[in-house]
């Protein structure tokens, strides 16, 4: 597999120093890992991210 350009999400960080970390593979699908599992790598199209965050949203805002 080629090197991958890993971006820090701008909201990781938080006191526990865990990060999440995203690119774009070759074959145009998102490839995701944590800093405390970093070889443990989730790879999905766009539809699938956003699919992801609307629910992570959503799970966040009914437990505020």
């Amino acid at each position: 597999m080629p090197e991958l350009n890993w971006q820090k999400s701008s909201f990781s960080g938080g006191p526990e120093g865990n990060c999440l970390y995203i690119a774009t593979a070759p074959d145009g699908t998102l490839r995701l890992r944590e800093s405390d599992t970093p070889d443990v790598i989730l790879a999905t199209g766009p539809q699938g991210l956003a699919g992801l965050l609307h629910h992570a949203r959503a799970t966040t805002q009914a437990h505020d």
